[in-house]
């Protein structure tokens, strides 16, 4: 890697003046991530994937344009390009500075925690005002034809959950909250695992390469599963700052919130099996504090918030 590293460097302007790089093995992206010292004394972050990739990445390169010049809180865009020999492609980003908000806000106050929080879903309001290309076929489409695949493979993945009967009974009887939901971009990802706390303050939003399109309400999925086991005032803070700046009534937010996060603890099943199946029991057991949280969605808005 060491060697194909320093081809690349030469079919990038900005590597060149790389001093020193040292690849970041955090996350479950498939690409491969370098924090880079530069010459000049700045820093960067390049992200190396395959170049079959390499149209999604030229995609993801323009949404991050689209989101600098919105004034979103994120890694700007600076190169782009492929190493053709290395089968490569790369993307040079400014680097995020800070920790990670899932080590950090453990450590501040509540009121600091519900402060970054607040924050936190100012921003996301803010990314959510890209809207989705016109294209696309509608959002509540989308959404269960992608549920149904995860509901499949779950079926066949070797583990049950006892409540999924009543699980997908719920899903079926709430969908038509799902009819004319807004369709704009989504981070996918959105969780204190990427986000980035510097000075005790809200710094940025990290790793854009999951984005995807559809409702709003789909990017507070994973602050069910990561977010609010580290921290109930951040959590607070992001769905309050939310719903005040974008104005979605808490009935529909909520009932919007319980359907999709039902949906993925199929998903969630499925994928830490497929990906990181010595993880299981750790998923399990936040499936099992949802369910609890939401008295197995007898409950929309989960205790935790009513808190």
């Amino acid at each position: 890697m060491e060697e194909k590293l320093e081809r690349l460097t030469r079919a990038s302007l900005i590597l060149r003046d790389a001093v020193r790089m040292e690849q970041i093995h955090k996350g479950f992206s498939s690409d491969q991530k370098f924090r880079v010292d530069l010459a000049n004394g700045e820093k960067c972050l390049v992200r190396v994937s395959p170049l079959s990739d390499w149209q999604r990445k030229q995609e993801e390169f323009a949404i991050l344009k689209a989101l600098e010049s919105m004034g979103v809180k994120t890694s700007r865009p600076l190169e782009q390009g492929t190493a053709d020999d290395e089968g490569l492609c790369f993307m040079v980003l400014s680097y995020v500075e800070g920790e990670d908000a899932r080590d950090q806000l453990p450590q501040l106050s509540e009121q600091q925690q519900y402060d970054i929080g607040i924050s936190a879903g100012r921003e996301l309001a803010l990314m959510h005002t890209l809207r989705a290309p016109a294209s696309l076929i509608p959002w509540k489409d989308r959404c269960m034809q992608k549920h149904l695949r995860y509901v499949q493979a779950y079926r066949s993945c070797g583990y049950s959950l006892p409540e999924d009967r009543r699980l997908l009974s719920f899903i079926d009887e709430h969908l038509s909250w799902l009819d004319h939901a807004p369709d704009c971009f989504l981070h996918d990802d959105f969780h204190v695992g990427n986000l980035i706390v510097h000075n005790n303050r809200y710094a940025g939003a990290i790793d854009v390469n999951r984005f995807d399109w559809g409702d709003p309400v789909h990017d507070f999925t994973k602050l069910a599963f990561f977010s609010q086991e580290c921290s109930n005032a951040f959590c607070h803070g992001q769905v309050s700052a939310y719903c005040e700046q974008t104005g979605i009534s808490p009935t529909s937010f909520w009932h919007r919130y319980s359907v999709y996060t039902a949906m993925m603890m199929f998903s969630s099943v499925v994928w830490t099996i497929r990906v990181v199946p010595n993880q299981l029991g750790e998923m399990l057991e936040r499936i099992r504090r949802i369910l609890d949280e939401h008295d197995c969605f007898h409950r929309l808005t989960p205790r935790w918030y009513l808190s």
